[in-house]
Order: structure tokens, then sequence, then C-alpha cells
């Protein structure tokens, strides 16, 4: 199995950022890194994740990848994505590079890996601290929980969600007949469906 990896723009930076990015020891290619991430994101039995820059939607090909000379104004990286623990995100801009700060993650998460690895934790506790996604006004934190959502409910995958406006429509169309409540669905899934909606539609 392979992960599937769907650039997205940065909707809200989580935290604060850094005001000194520092340059990294890193000296590897960039495809090293997607290995690397590809790996460890298999170990974790994820088939998806979006990586999220600092670009506008122009930047970003029909396939989910940045075009070749695109440059995000801010280095910071977010991945996210479902995973047998739950939802997780990470997020780092301490280097000044935003392909160093991918690496960054794709190490951090082979060290959590090695913690299972030596018998330290048996049931993952070490990514519990990642689970809790910072709530937002409309009802999800970013723009992949949203399609997350809509993914799960109406069929389509994530980056099929996330590919145009009527893709958007389509699942949201989907979903919504599964989760109306005159369909039998639940009056609080509808309402975050209409959350998801409103979010991705902006």
């Amino acid at each position: 199995m392979s992960c599937r990896f769907t650039f997205r723009p940065v909707v809200q930076w989580p935290s604060n950022k850094t005001r000194r990015p520092k340059p990294s020891v890193f000296r590897v290619q960039y495809q090293v890194t997607l290995d690397l991430l590809d790996k460890e994101l298999t170990m974790l039995g994820v088939n998806q994740a979006v990586i999220q820059l600092d670009l506008p939607e122009s930047k970003i090909r029909m396939d989910g990848l940045p075009y070749s000379n695109a440059s995000p104004d801010f280095q910071g990286v977010i991945l996210s994505f479902d995973s047998k623990y739950g939802p997780l995100r990470y997020a780092t801009d301490v280097f000044d590079r935003w392909r160093d700060n991918l690496r960054a993650i794709a190490l951090g998460l082979e060290a959590l890996r090695k913690v299972d690895r030596y018998g330290i934790t048996k049931k993952g506790e070490q990514y519990t601290g990642w689970k809790q996604l910072p709530a937002s006004i409309d009802g999800f934190s970013d723009e992949f929980k949203a399609a997350a959502f809509l993914s799960r409910h109406s069929g389509l995958d994530v980056r099929e969600v996330l590919k145009s406006r009527d893709t958007k429509t389509r699942a949201f169309r989907k979903a919504a007949q599964k989760l109306h409540p005159d369909k039998g669905g639940a009056a609080r899934d509808f309402d975050l469906l209409n959350k998801a909606k409103n979010l991705l539609m902006k």
C-alpha cells in the first residue's frame, strides 16, 4: 500500500508562528522525504493524507500536487490524516524551508513509531497529544477535517472531495441523502454536514 498526498492551502496556522526560523541540518532530496513519509503513514494504516502549505489554489494542480515552481510565502507545513488512532495533525514552521519542515514531521512520525517498537507503549498512547484538534466556529478545525467528514458520508475519497467546487457540491448532495433527518439521519450529523459545506465553500 502507498499513501496518496494531496496539497491544500493553509486555512489557519494552528499556533504562533516561529519568529526566526532556522536553516536545517537535513541534506537529502525531497523525494527521500516523501518516501520516508509514505513509509511511516503506511505503517499507521494511512492511505491518504493532506499536506497544507501557504499556497493559493492557483498554485496547486488538479491532481492535488503543487506546481514545480510554486513557492510558499510562509515555510510552515501542516500534515493531516485519519489513522487507526483517530484523526491526527502535525504542524511545524521551525525551519526556513517548507520541505525541511515536512522532513521534520516525517522524522517525528518515525520517532513516535519507535516508541511502540521498543515496547514502551502498547496502544499508541504517544499519538494522543495530537488527536484533539482545536475547535472552530464552523465545527471543523480545517478543510481536511471537513472534507474527511464529507468523504465518510458521501463515498468519495478526500482527494475527490477537495478537487473542485463541483465535487464538493456532489459530495454534499450524496451525504445529504444519507444524513438528512427526513431520510432517517441524525439532526446533529446533518448540522455538521452543513458546517462542513460552509467551510469548504468559502
